[in-house]
C-alpha cells in the first residue's frame, strides 16, 4: 500500500481521545490534509486498514484510553503503525511533556515530538516538511563497511539468481525492505516487476484476493475480475513483508504456490501458475511462532530455504558515522540547505549510542537535527536531547559508573552481608531489567531485546535460565 492522497491533499491520521482537540485540529489542518480521526489505538488501526491506501503521515497523542494518563497506548500505537507503514512519518502531540517520553517515542520511530498546546502553523509546517522529505527519491543503497554489512552483501550476491524463496530476518527499522530491493536489483530478474505487500497492512479477509486475485462477484464489492500480486509480479519478485502476520488459514495456499507455482483466483476453479520469486521478511521469531502453533512449520521451512540476516545498527560499529554522513548529505541536497556539523564530543556520543530503533531512528535524528541546526554546530547536549536514555545507555539505578566507587560499594556489601551470593545478586539485577524492558515494550520480546542491547535469541535464553533460577516470583514473563 502506498501513501494515500485525496483531492490532491495527503491523508493524515489524527489520533486523540479528546473530541474537542480532534475536531479543532481536523478543521485547522483540513486545508492541507484529508484528516482521518480516531480516538484510540484499536480505532486508529481499524481506520488505517479500511483506507484504500496508507496515510501519508500520523499525528498521535500518547495518552490514549484505557490509560489516558500514561504513554503506554501511544507507544504501542507508534510501533504498530510503523509495522504497517515503516516509512510513515509520525508526529507525537502530547500533554505528557516528559523528555523521557519524547526520547522513547523517537527511539521507537516517531519523527517528531510536540507538546500541547501546539501552534497549528508550526504543526502544519512540520507535517508538510516530513511528508515532503519522505516522498523525495532516496538513494537505494546499502550503506556500511562493517563485517556484518559485508556479510549481508555477500549473502545477497550468493542468493540473487536462485529461484528459491528467501527469508529476510531483522529488527524493526533495520532495513529489511531495502535488502529485498537490493536482492531483486542485482538478480537476473531486475528487468521484471518488483512488487511489495505488507501482510500486516491489510485486513485479513482481503489478503487472499490481494495475493491471488478474484473473479467478478466472488465477494461483496468485487464488481469485476482482478489479477493479484502473484499474477502481476510475473517473472519478477514478490516481496511479502511481515510474513508472520499472514492468516493461518491462508498459509497452506501460499505453501502450494511455493511448492508448485499453482494458485486460483478467489471465485474461480481455473488453475494458474506463478513464476514470481518470493522474498519474505519478518521481525518476529518464526521458530517460536511455529512452536506455539501460530505459523505452519512446513511453510516456515519452505520460506527459509535461504535466510538472510539484516544486522542491527548497534552491531555495525563505525557504520553509524557513515550513515550519518549519508543521510546528512542526502537531506541537505534534497532540501537545498546546509548540513549541520557535530562537535568532537557529540560525534563520539553518536558513535557509541545503541540506536534501539536502528537505521530508521538514526535517519529521523538526522532529519530533526537538519530542521533545528541546519548549517550550524551540534554539541553533546543538543544531540543528547534527541537520543533515548533507556536501559541500554544507563548504569543500574544506585550503581556508580566510576570503577573506584564500584569497588567501594562492593566492599561495603561484602562486609555487611553475612550470606552474600554473587549469582543471586546478578540474577536479580538481570531479572529486574528484563522485566522493565518487557513492561516498556508491552511484552514484545524483539523490542525488549533492543532496549537491553542484546539479540532476541539471547534474551529468550536468559529468560529461560532466570525463570529456572529465580522462579515465578521474579515477575519475568517468558513471552
Amino acid at each position: 500500500m502506498k501513501p494515500h492522497q485525496a483531492a490532491g491533499r495527503p491523508a493524515l491520521l489524527l489520533v486523540d481521545d479528546d473530541p474537542l482537540i480532534g475536531d479543532t485540529l481536523a478543521y485547522l489542518l483540513g486545508r492541507d490534509f484529508t484528516v482521518v480521526v480516531a480516538d484510540s489505538r484499536p480505532s486508529a488501526l481499524s481506520r488505517v486498514r479500511q483506507l484504500p491506501s496508507l496515510p501519508a503521515a500520523a499525528l498521535v497523542d500518547l495518552g490514549l484510553p484505557p490509560t489516558p494518563h500514561r504513554p503506554d497506548e501511544g507507544f504501542a500505537l507508534v510501533t504498530e503503525l510503523l509495522t504497517l507503514a515503516p516509512e510513515m512519518p509520525i508526529v507525537i502531540l502530547s500533554g505528557q511533556n516528559d523528555e523521557s517520553n519524547a526520547r522513547h517515542a523517537r527511539a521507537l520511530g516517531a519523527a517528531e515530538f510536540m507538546a500541547k498546546p501546539a501552534d497549528p502553523d508550526r504543526l502544519r509546517e512540520t507535517l508538510l516538511r516530513l511528508i515532503d522529505t519522505e516522498t523525495r527519491p532516496a538513494a537505494m543503497e546499502l550503506v556500511g563497511k562493517s563485517p556484518p554489512m559485508d556479510k549481508l552483501r555477500a549473502q545477497l550476491r550468493q542468493y540473487a539468481d536462485s529461484p528459491f524463496p528467501v527469508l529476510i530476518e531483522g529488527e524493526s527499522g533495520s532495513g529489511k525492505e531495502l535488502a529485498a530491493e537490493a536482492l531483486h536489483r542485482i538478480s537476473e530478474r531486475a528487468s521484471h516487476p518488483y512488487l511489495a505487500l505488507n501482510c500486516a497492512a491489510i485486513s485479513p479477509n482481503l489478503v487472499e484476493p490481494t495475493l491471488f486475485g478474484h473473479a467478478k462477484g466472488a465477494f461483496t464489492g468485487a464488481i469485476g475480475s482482478r489479477a493479484g500480486y502473484f499474477e502481476e509480479a510475473a517473472d519478477g519478485t514478490l516481496f511479502l513483508d511481515e510474513i508472520g502476520e499472514l492468516p493461518l488459514d491462508l498459509q497452506p495456499k501460499l505453501l502450494r504456490v511455493l511448492e508448485n507455482g499453482q494458485y486460483q483466483r478467489v471465485g474461480e476453479t481455473q488453475q494458474r501458475v506463478s513464476r514470481a520469486r518470493v522474498v519474505a521478511a519478518t521481525n518476529r521469531d518464526l521458530k517460536k511462532e511455529v512452536r506455539e502453533g501460530q505459523f505452519r512449520a512446513d511453510l516456515y521451512h519452505r520460506l527459509s530455504v535461504f535466510t538472510i540476516g539484516v544486522p542491527a545498527l548497534r552491531d555495525m560499529g563505525n557504520d553509524r558515522l557513515l550513515l550519518l554522513e549519508h543521510f546528512r548529505s542526502l537531506y541537505a541536497k534534497s532540501t537545498n540547505s546546509r548540513a549541520f556539523v557535530l562537535t568532537a564530543e557529540a560525534e563520539a556520543r553518536w558513535a557509541t549510542y545503541q540506536y534501539p530503533g536502528n537505521v530508521r531512528e538514526l535517519r529521523n535524528i538526522v532529519l530533526r537535527l537538519m530542521a533545528k541546526h541546519g548549517g550550524g554546530t551540534v554539541d553533546r547536549d543538543a544531540l543528547d536531547a534527541e537520543l533515548d536514555s533507556g536501559p541500554t545507555d544507563a548504569a543500574p539505578a544506585g550503581m556508580p559508573r566510576d570503577d573506584e566507587q564500584l569497588l567501594t560499594l562492593a566492599l561495603r556489601q561484602l562486609r555487611e552481608t553475612s550470606h552474600f551470593s554473587l549469582d543471586e545478586t546478578l540474577q536479580r539485577w538481570e531479572s529486574a531489567y528484563i522485566a522493565a524492558a518487557q513492561q516498556l515494550t508491552h511484552g514484545n520480546v524483539s523490542q525488549a531485546a533492543k532496549l537491553l542491547g542484546i539479540n532476541r535469541t539471547t534474551l529468550y535464553n536468559r529468560i529461560e535460565v532466570l525463570a529456572r533460577a529465580l522462579g515465578d516470583a521474579t515477575g519475568i514473563e517468558g513471552k
